[in-house]
């Protein structure tokens, strides 16, 4: 009996309708049972029971039923909220951006990474998109990213269209891991940045240690290649991609569909990993990686063709250059994808 050819993420080609695009706008997998309950402060350090306490206030503020139209409806624009937790890694900013979110409720709200936003301008249009978004009372963007002067500008133009619009704006960034000890993180970036706007924001310091205590590392747990596919024979849900062939047919999917690239995927192993040499294709797989992520989606990673030294997906100069910041994330979350990849592989029987 011929054994069974598994599946393949490069055989996906997805197409999203624009609605399907809009209702994906919410707290990721990952943050979906997360509320202000759920989060706990850190007592060592005050800002971020105080971070909890203000955003509380504003969730109970747009939870209330919308003004009216007419002259108070033309004074919501002026008063409505934005802020701005600013903060290192691991200290809960994404976990609180996702609880305001859910305090609003998802119809009234909408939640997404920078790049997810830049791509629904790129997928659907500016104008489509300010109508689209102008319609929540409530639009959060995790991970603002300051590295990219053309699509800062574009989001600086798009956040400036929806507060006119009275909506409320919530977002949240990240410092560079060597940056932590030193007592500086986004926030004069980020008000500079977003010029016009800057007098609206509410900058909300959230001060703590990374609570996952991760290490900005380019390891990753791996699992010999044999045993990798075996745990993809196992499983109907899993995908087995060589990792040069997979970035090749992301460069002709559009970022805003790498999610539906996923759908029904419960694995995805990768096999001939090499490090990326080539900026374009290192900031398409910095996208896959987030979608991995929000969906929780474990990650085998075959042991044949990774150094010693560890998961070398990227070069020395990237992790020094102007993206750093999104290649160390996305290391980070893959070593913890890869590490629950590797225990499933212990757990499963082999077939």
């Amino acid at each position: 009996m011929t054994p069974a050819v598994p599946a393949s993420l490069t055989a996906r080609r997805p197409q999203v309708p624009a609605d399907r695009l809009l209702a994906e706008l919410v707290p990721p997998r990952h943050f979906a049972d997360e509320s202000f309950d759920t989060y706990r402060p850190d007592p060592a350090h005050a800002s971020q029971a105080r971070a909890l306490a203000r955003l509380r206030e504003v969730g109970d503020t747009l939870a209330r039923p919308a003004a009216r139209s007419g002259w108070f409806g033309r004074r919501r624009a002026a008063q409505a909220p934005a802020v701005y937790l600013d903060g290192g890694f691991g200290v809960g900013k994404t976990h609180l951006l996702a609880s305001l979110a859910h305090a609003v409720g998802t119809e009234q709200a909408a939640f997404g990474t920078f790049v997810e936003y830049t791509n629904l301008v790129g997928a659907l249009g500016f104008g489509p998109t300010v109508e689209a978004l102008g319609a929540k009372r409530l639009v959060c963007i995790d991970e603002f990213e300051l590295d990219d002067p053309g699509d800062t500008v574009l989001m600086s133009r798009l956040l400036r269209e929806l507060a006119d619009r009275g909506v409320a704006l919530a977002a949240t960034s990240n410092t560079l891991p060597e940056s932590l000890g030193e007592g500086r993180f986004a926030a004069e970036d980020f008000l500079r940045e977003i010029q016009a706007l800057a007098d609206r924001f509410e900058v909300i310091r959230i001060d703590g240690e990374d609570h996952r205590h991760r290490a900005a590392t380019t390891h990753a747990a791996t699992v010999p290649d044999a045993r990798l596919r075996a745990v993809v024979a196992g499983r109907d849900d899993a995908t087995l991609d060589d990792l040069g062939a997979l970035l090749e047919h992301l460069s002709q999917v559009h970022p805003s569909r790498y999610g539906a690239l996923l759908d029904g995927v419960g694995l995805v192993a990768l096999t001939d990993v090499t490090p990326v040499d080539r900026q374009d294709v290192a900031l398409r797989l910095v996208v896959l990686v987030d979608r991995l992520y929000d969906r929780d989606v474990p990650v085998l990673v075959a042991r044949e063709g990774v150094t010693d030294a560890g998961l070398d997906l990227f070069t020395p100069e990237m992790l020094r250059g102007g993206y750093r910041k999104k290649y160390y994330r996305a290391l980070s979350r893959l070593g913890a994808l890869a590490a629950e990849g590797a225990a499933l592989a212990v757990e499963q029987p082999a077939a």
